[in-house]
This record gives structure tokens, C-alpha cells and sequence, in this order.
């Protein structure tokens, strides 16, 4: 056993005697551990956290077209230069989903608004308003206000914080130089839906009549995009394949791109993955910097220590026990950079969890917490390795010069 090993205990005398030095050596493993586990796990809970976002609009599905606003608000709309999802195209979706699910038609576009003379950017979708509470909730704290009129509207709950709207509130919707905008009542606000699957960013977003849409922006029946929320998703994929097959007649340039949550979360895991590899690399360097400090603090305590290694040497003690005893000097240093960089990096990764991402209700979960054990096991590694050529060195030397040294 370790600890009933002689050369152990002239490791730990070692390192107790130059307790100083082996610390600051030390140090440089802590910050390796601490950055590429804090690291690890910001972009896993980021991970997971996306994961829990898009899988909660799992079931729809996303037909989307590059669409054109026809015109700011105000402005005479024209048709024919839109382009987007037609009415004969929404028909053929209709008809293959059938019973299946609910078909939602999305207009869509960037727009300017103004709130009090307070300038704003939003996204503004147009929306049939019985479809409305299909797949988005009202903030129940507002009331239960729906769009009833025309000029009617809803608010995502950013902008509602934001600016600090309330049921009855008005916006002038258009460009901010524009003199003659059209006007919207807020009729509620939209319970906060975070990252979703479905194409809608509701949370930054102003719902208005799709009439109203229209009437302003023009492209009557040129839709940005269509939600399907299916009933089953095992039929996801069966549906997807039927409205490729159905619209996508031109396999070179297709009319529509079809994607569900599925493909918009392998897409945001990688993106994700990418950066936390990136990043986790780059702390890594810091236990490159170690390993240098710690291989030099091993040559130093070979250098300090030649007489006693030619004693030993001398009395028969075995080359591979001196090896050995430096070898457990460099695992010493090593653990306790470890176990102080573990600690040091829970506290570390939940506060930087917390900051980032405003919720840390996935760091202990174990693809998270993984990280500290992973981290450790890598800088005890990195120890052990830069005191390799060190315990080399120490046992090769002849004994009879190592006793003549001073």
C-alpha cells in the first residue's frame, strides 16, 4: 500500500518542507482544472438547457419560405413582388396533414415601433387569432385578454418588461422617421416560451390580427411560414416526407424547407459542442503552463536532494524505488492541485452557470457535474507525466559522484 510505503513518506517529507513552492506549483494545476471544468459545464447546462427549450415544441413542424414585407406600414401593398408559402401550397398542407394536426399560417417580418415617444424593435407576426392560443399562452397576471378586434394585439413578456406594458397600452407600429403609423392596442401578454423549435420568437415579438398584418404589410396569402402541430409525433416523419414529396417537385431548388425540433437541436448541440471544445481547449493551456512549473519544481528538488539519492543508491535500494518516490512527489502535487481545483470549481462553475444562463437546474445533473472528476484526473495526469524525466534523472545517476556532490 501507498501509505505504509517508505518512499511515500520521504515524498510527503518532500513536499512538506518546501510546502511553499509545491502550493504555487500547485496553483497552476488549480486554475487548469478550474477553467476547463467551469468551462465544461457552462456549455453543458447551455446544452441542456436548449435541449429542454426545443424539445418542448417537439411535435411541430416548421415549413418555412423567404418572404418579403410588401411595405412598411402606411404604404399602398402590392402582391406581386412577395414571395413566400401560397395559398395553393397551404392547401396541399392542409390536405396531407389532415386529422393528423392543426395547420397554423404564420406572416412574419422585422418592424420598428414606438411606445410614448420610446423607439423599439420587434419581430411582428400576423396570426389568424383563433390559432393564436393554440401553441402560445397568455400571461394569466395580465388577464385573459385575447385579440378580439382587429387592432388588437399581443406582446411577448421581453418587450412587456421592457417597456412596461400593460393591458390597454398603445403602439404606433412602423418606421421611426415615418410620420403617419398605424396604431395597436395591447390586448395581453404572452407568457415567456424561451428558446423554442417552432420559428416563433415570441418573447420579442408583437402578435397582431392577420388581417390587420395584411392590410399594412401587404402579401395577402404569401405566408413567412407554416407551424404543423401534429398529434403524434411518431407521424412527424411520415408527414415530412409527404409534403417534401407534394411541394418540393424541384429537387435542385426547393419551394419550402421543412425542419422540426429534431434537426434544429442536432444543429444547436454541435454549434454548442464546437464553442465548449473551444473554449475548454483554450483553459487547457493553463495546465501546459503547469506542467512546465511542476517540472521544474521536480528538477529542482532532484538537484537539492542528489546526496540522499546516492545514499540510497549506495545502501541497494532499487533504481525503480527512487523513481518511485519522485514519481509519488509529482502525484502529491498533483492531487492537491486537483482536490483544491475541484472544490474551487464547483463553487467557481455555479456561480458562472448562474451568471450566464439564469438557471442551474442542470449543474448537478451527471453530464454536468462530470466535468470535476474529468478535470481532476487530467491535471493529476499532467503531474505525473512532467515529473517522468525528473524521476528518470534522479534514479540514473551513479551513486559514488551523487555522495561526492555538495
Amino acid at each position: 500500500m501507498i501509505k505504509g510505503d517508505i518512499f511515500f513518506s520521504l515524498s510527503v517529507r518532500s513536499v512538506k518542507l518546501n510546502f511553499t513552492r509545491s502550493l504555487l506549483a500547485a496553483i497552476g494545476i488549480v486554475i487548469g482544472v478550474v477553467a476547463i471544468a467551469s468551462m465544461g459545464m457552462l456549455g453543458t447546462n447551455m446544452q441542456l438547457e436548449v435541449k429542454d427549450q426545443l424539445s418542448s415544441s417537439a411535435n411541430t413542424i416548421v415549413i418555412s419560405s423567404d418572404s418579403v414585407r410588401m411595405g412598411p406600414p402606411g404604404s399602398t401593398p402590392t402582391s406581386s413582388t412577395a414571395t413566400g408559402i401560397t395559398k395553393t401550397q397551404l392547401a396541399k398542407i392542409k390536405t396531407i396533414v389532415g386529422t393528423n394536426g392543426t395547420v397554423i399560417p404564420i406572416y412574419s417580418t422585422t418592424g420598428e415601433f414606438t411606445l410614448s415617444s420610446v423607439p423599439g424593435r420587434a419581430q411582428i407576426y400576423g396570426i389568424d387569432p383563433d390559432d393564436i392560443t393554440t401553441f402560445l399562452t397568455l400571461n394569466q397576471t395580465y388577464g385573459n385578454s385575447s385579440i378580439e378586434s382587429v387592432n388588437d394585439a399581443l406582446v411577448g413578456a421581453n418587450i412587456a418588461e421592457q417597456f412596461n406594458l400593460k393591458v390597454g397600452s398603445r403602439i404606433k407600429i412602423g418606421s421611426f422617421s415615418s410620420t403617419s403609423r398605424p396604431e395597436v392596442k395591447v390586448a395581453g401578454v404572452l407568457k415567456a416560451r424561451g428558446t423554442t423549435s417552432d420559428g416563433v420568437s415570441a418573447d420579442n415579438a408583437i402578435i397582431v390580427n392577420s388581417k390587420w398584418y395584411t392590410d399594412q404589410y401587404g402579401g395577402k396569402d404569401k405566408y413567412s411560414q407554416v407551424n404543423v402541430i401534429v398529434k403524434d409525433t411518431d407521424n412527424i416523419a411520415d408527414i415530412e416526407e409527404a409534403i417534401d414529396a407534394k411541394i418540393n417537385t424541384n429537387s435542385k431548388s426547393p419551394a419550402v424547407r421543412i425542419t422540426d425540433a429534431t434537426s434544429q437541436l442536432e444543429t444547436a448541440t454541435s454549434t454548442l459542442s464546437t464553442v465548449t471544445t473551444f473554449i475548454m481547449a483554450i483553459g487547457g493551456i493553463s495546465l501546459l503552463v503547469a506542467a512546465v512549473s511542476i517540472f521544474n519544481v521536480m528538477m529542482m528538488s532532484v538537484n537539492e536532494r542528489i546526496q540522499e539519492i546516492g545514499i540510497l543508491l549506495s545502501i541497494g535500494t532499487e533504481r525503480g524505488e527512487v523513481r518511485r518516490m519522485f514519481l509519488y512527489e509529482a502525484f502529491i502535487l498533483g492531487l492537491l492541485g486537483a482536490v483544491i481545483g475541484g472544490v474551487s470549481s464547483l463553487i467557481i462553475g455555479y456561480s458562472v452557470v448562474d451568471a450566464m444562463i439564469g438557471t442551474t437546474a442542470y449543474f448537478f445533473m451527471p453530464e454536468s457535474i462530470m466535468y470535476v472528476p474529468a478535470a481532476m484526473l487530467v491535471g493529476i495526469v499532467v503531474c505525473v507525466v512532467s515529473g517522468l524525466y525528473p524521476a528518470w534523472r534522479a534514479s540514473n545517476m551513479d551513486p559514488i559522484d551523487a555522495l561526492r556532490s555538495e
